[in-house]
């Protein structure tokens, strides 16, 4: 009986504390008087200006201006609406207007609210807005807002500035107490990850309503208005003639430039080819070209290959190879081991053409000619470090190199990126399984082969770690916030990697030696000292790709660069003058190196671009040759597009109309689509 009493009495109280608060929400408070249901007091809503993007230089890159857009909240309609004379006011057919509510309720889905304003029309011009104000107060249900509309007043750096767009539901979702239904987000680039900087504070003004609908002034003198922000100015660390360079050096390649400035973690530069004219994300056909841009899978122009793009690393990995090793105390700057034309392990080989056959060299030589069969002895060294525990090894080799970078996302402020890959023994024992794999397994990783992926920001920042001899920054794009320099610690404060100090000067010397005399010394400047590594990157599709680090100036290093040219070949043939051409365009203001930079800019590899894309095609059973007839084109295209016959039967049938080299309609119908 006691227990039945005392639930009794906790039921009663909790009772009596629920009327109490639901009388004090609607007798003493605003919140349900400020609803968009109550049609005596409407809310409009002040869409803010966007923030400024601009360089590290105070060029103005990105602006905003005002738009003006009128939206639709269904709860506030008359049941006396005069629709013909709103369409007139409007300038659309009734047609139009039953159209385009049906489709904000069809867009909004389980979603859609009668107590939120959706957008109606869009970019009013200044003429519609004075003749549409004037009258709409006579339709409680509409309103006219501003809204940003963004400028872009440079060409190029698209995939870095990114673009806004109209909010979908799953956005929608993510900030529900902002965002409403064509309201404008950042979608990609700066734009999408410093949205809540750029795009401000909404203002809310409440507008009293007499029984005629008509405005009567504020609410209570505005007592429970929100004030209106502007969004705030982003200031980039990207150097945007510096940009502009490495991009005009991309010109015809695919692939990716990232400058670093070491000493901060400051991205100067971070080109990706083909570059994005960002001016294809404004007006009315916006939507249309950023489609185009997506579904272009030759050329992948939304593909950010500076941050996206994982590529083996090729030689430039040896540095961090180098050092490692060194660190894991399995060899020492006077380690020395004797190249016999590669490295050879049973009736295989590495090649090698380093030019230092039969005597022993050491690391720095080993640098500046870049020797496969010193890196590779020095990898076996790396895994045989714990005897008949190759998985230990691995690991640690694993763990230390992590600690440059590589990897991992590295928590940076760009919206896009790649983790790469750096394998450990768990990755080896479910790709060969346990006890299936063993040093030669996976040899190619000491040459930045094998399984050994990173981006060009990674690259770029493992050489930048380098320049600092065992720490580095989390490379950023974003230099200061309304004017206020950034102070986030995991921007301003260093990363030290696994390697001590001690270990570094060997590398940073065979680096200076690979400019001076190896490798890379066509770049050999007197303008400024350097330090470089080549890199040639395998690609089972083509020619090699065309890798080169760079640190400058040599003693005091300001700019740490990776370049990747896709298919470009040799490392000091375009991508090491590449990276030395953009050292020399930052630490100088120009570029002196004229034939040079002509000789790189009129470099053209799209031929080779087309022959990949036309062997995928050819491969997936969807290439259709040029010089083919009319007739044998569309009875490919027809065949491509028939799911009734299995993928292998396509390809079948394909290949017969092209081997057979079929000119004349009797011949190409006699190919039956009816076969299971």
């Amino acid at each position: 009986m006691k227990k039945k009493q005392i639930i009794i009495w906790i039921l009663t109280i909790f009772s009596f504390i629920f009327i109490i608060r639901i009388a004090y929400l609607q007798l003493l408070t605003e919140k349900y008087r400020l609803n968009a249901a109550n049609t005596s007091i409407k809310s409009e809503y002040q869409i803010p200006l966007r923030g400024y993007i601009m360089d590290r230089n105070g060029k103005i890159l990105v602006g905003s201006t005002p738009s003006y857009e009128l939206t639709f909240t269904e709860i506030q309609m008359e049941k006396d609406f005069d629709t013909l004379s709103f369409c007139k006011l409007v300038n659309i057919s009734k047609e139009d207007f039953i159209f385009k509510i049906n489709s904000l309720k069809a867009k909004g889905g389980k979603n859609y609210s009668k107590l939120v304003p959706y957008t109606f029309i869009k970019g009013l011009s200044k003429e519609d807005l004075a003749r549409i104000q004037e009258k709409l107060f006579k339709y409680n249900a509409f309103s006219i807002i501003r809204t940003p509309e963004r400028n872009y007043f440079v060409k190029s750096a698209g995939n870095i500035l990114g673009f806004v767009n109209e909010v979908n539901q799953k956005y929608i979702k993510s900030d529900s107490t902002y965002y409403l239904p064509g309201n404008l987000a950042g979608m990609a680039g700066v734009e999408k990850s410093y949205e809540k900087d750029l795009r401000g504070i909404k203002g809310i003004k409440y507008i009293q309503k007499d029984r005629k609908s008509r405005s009567i002034g504020s609410y209570k003198d505005g007592e429970y208005d929100q004030k209106m922000q502007t969004g705030k100015d982003i200031t980039l660390s990207i150097d945007y003639d510096l940009q502009e360079y490495a991009e005009k050096l991309l010109t015809n390649k695919r692939g990716g430039v990232v400058a670093i400035d070491p000493n901060n973690g400051e991205i100067l530069a971070m080109a990706s080819s083909p570059v994005i004219d960002p001016s294809v994300f404004i007006g009315r056909d916006k939507n249309k070209h950023i489609y185009a841009l997506q579904v272009d899978s030759i050329n992948k122009p939304m593909y950010d290959r500076a941050a996206q793009a994982a590529y083996p690393p090729g030689s430039t990995f040896k540095l961090v190879n180098g050092l490692v090793a060194m660190q894991m105390g399995v060899i020492d700057e006077n380690t020395t081991f004797v190249c016999k034309h590669g490295f050879h392990y049973g009736n295989r080989k590495i090649a090698c053409h380093c030019g230092y056959f039969y005597t022993p060299i050491k690391m720095d030589k080993a640098i500046q000619k870049s020797c496969n069969n010193y890196f590779a002895e020095t990898y076996v060294k790396i895994l045989s470090k714990y005897p008949n525990d190759i998985e230990k090894s691995i690991n640690e080799w694993s763990d230390i190199m992590k600690s440059f970078g590589v990897g991992d996302y590295m928590n940076n402020d760009l919206a896009v990126g790649s983790r790469g890959n750096i394998p450990n023994a768990n990755y080896y024992n479910k790709r060969y399984g346990k006890d299936k794999w063993n040093i030669y397994t996976i040899i190619s990783n000491s040459i930045g082969q094998g399984e050994i992926l990173a981006t060009p920001l990674q690259i770029a920042n493992y050489t930048a770690a380098i320049a600092n001899r065992g720490f580095f920054f989390t490379p950023h794009i974003v230099k200061a916030i309304n004017g206020t320099p950034i102070s986030d610690p995991n921007f301003i404060k260093p990363k030290y990697t696994k390697v001590d100090r001690k270990y570094f000067d060997i590398v940073n010397e065979g680096m200076e030696l690979v400019v001076l005399s190896g490798t890379g010394r066509r770049i050999y400047t007197k303008t400024f000292s350097q330090e470089g590594k080549t890199g040639t990157s395998q690609n089972p599709h083509g020619r090699d790709h065309s890798i080169f680090v760079l640190i400058a100036p040599a003693d005091k290093p300001k700019i740490a660069i990776a370049v990747v040219v896709e298919n470009g070949g040799f490392g000091g043939t375009y991508a090491g003058p590449i990276a030395s051409l953009v050292a020399e365009k930052y630490l100088t203001g120009n570029v002196e190196r004229k034939s040079m930079e002509e000789s790189i800019i009129k470099a053209n590899f799209q031929s080779e671009y087309t022959r990949q894309w036309n062997d995928y095609l050819k491969r997936i059973g969807m290439y259709i040759p040029p010089n083919l007839p009319n007739e044998a084109k569309e009875k490919i295209k027809e065949i491509q597009q028939n799911r009734k016959i299995s993928f292998k039967e396509r390809q079948k049938l394909i290949h017969t109309i092209i081997n057979s080299k079929m000119s004349s309609v009797p011949e190409i119908n006699k190919i039956n689509l009816t076969n299971e």
